[in-house]
């Protein structure tokens, strides 16, 4: 890392996906916000075929992983029946020997996998290759049943769109969650979505709930500081307290009781970040009561204290840019909490 800027590099294989190259190349733009620098290679300089009729043109080919940071393997087409070629195998498990980040989004996991650098550690994909996955694999703990898998150095994420997932988690772990909602804002998503999160499979009679939590999670986040028990939001929503929860579950990942806690813990992330509040001030306005309470759940939550955490992400003297204040905002206007677990 030069400068303070995080090297990102998004890696074309042949029948790259245009959506999975697109995603780490608009989440870590090149702009004066982003503390982050974005590089395209592939297996070698020149032209690479991609899939649904696109092609790219790169610049760079596996020299570019010497000076990179974080490496993004994109999904792309016939994962279960082309091997990813042996000098990208090569490249990649020497990246991660110098300590550099692997994420693939989609089948981008199976190259990832070839590396053996998943073996013995939890995975994903898109849930169409789940098993083939698993198969080609056995000693990876494949899970079909989420949208990204966060293993510390080596990470991936499931179709398409959760690749946006995970890169709004990689940009909160590097710089906490005022940045992570400010590029949420700007890619007009969601700044957080559960990596426990169910993926989507069709089912016979989908259940057409998600607008009608929506707006009772919104009603939620505006009232954290006052007691927020399940009935009230059951009722809020208009369904029984077991309907709630299990319809929650589905569409979040949590159940209410976990929402709310994390829905408060992560409030408290903002104002520690953007506000010269203390600990018992900020307990109070996300409604946990006491500095030892907010202690206690940013520990179970985020395996930190508010003050270290404060000492990380906190802008000098509490201030912000209007830019990222604005992208701040988010958190109000989508009914979604961003916090880390």
């Amino acid at each position: 890392m030069a400068d303070g800027v995080h090297r990102v590099v998004v890696l074309v294989l042949d029948g790259a996906k245009p959506l999975d190259v697109g995603i780490p190349a608009q989440v870590f733009t090149n702009r004066p916000s982003m503390p982050y620098a974005v590089h395209v290679c592939g297996a070698a300089p020149g032209l690479v075929a991609g899939g649904d009729g696109l092609a790219y043109h790169v610049a760079e080919g596996l020299d570019a992983f010497d000076a990179a940071d974080t490496v993004f393997i994109p999904g792309y087409r016939n994962p279960d029946r082309e091997e990813p070629p042996a000098e990208v195998v090569a490249a990649l498990r020497a990246a991660h020997a110098r300590g550099v980040r692997l994420a693939a989004i989609s089948t981008g996991a199976f190259a990832l996998a070839a590396t053996g650098l998943l073996d013995g550690k939890r995975a994903t994909t898109h849930w169409h290759y789940t098993r083939e996955l698993a198969r080609r694999h056995p000693a990876i703990l494949v899970d079909e049943d989420v949208l990204f898998v966060d293993e510390g150095e080596v990470l991936t994420s499931a179709g398409a769109a959760s690749g946006i997932d995970l890169c709004l988690h990689l940009v909160r772990r590097d710089h906490g969650v005022a940045l992570a909602n400010h590029v949420a804002r700007r890619l007009v998503a969601a700044p957080y979505r559960s990596g426990g999160q169910v993926q989507y499979i069709p089912r016979s009679v989908p259940e057409a709930v998600g607008e009608h939590f929506a707006a009772t999670r919104q009603w939620a986040l505006e009232r954290l500081d006052e007691p927020l028990a399940l009935e009230d939001l059951a009722r809020n929503a208009n369904v029984s307290a077991r309907t709630l929860s299990r319809r929650f579950v589905e569409e979040t990942g949590y159940t209410p009781t976990q929402w709310i806690l994390r829905a408060r813990v992560d409030r408290a992330r903002e104002l520690l970040e953007r506000s010269g509040l203390g600990v018992e001030q900020i307990a109070a306005r996300v409604g946990l009561g006491t500095g030892s309470n907010l202690r206690l759940h940013f520990q179970r939550i985020l395996g930190t204290s508010p003050s270290e955490y404060r000492k990380t992400f906190a802008r000098p003297g509490g201030a912000m840019s209007a830019e990222t204040r604005s992208g701040g905002a988010m958190l109000a206007e989508t009914g979604e909490p961003s916090a880390v677990v």
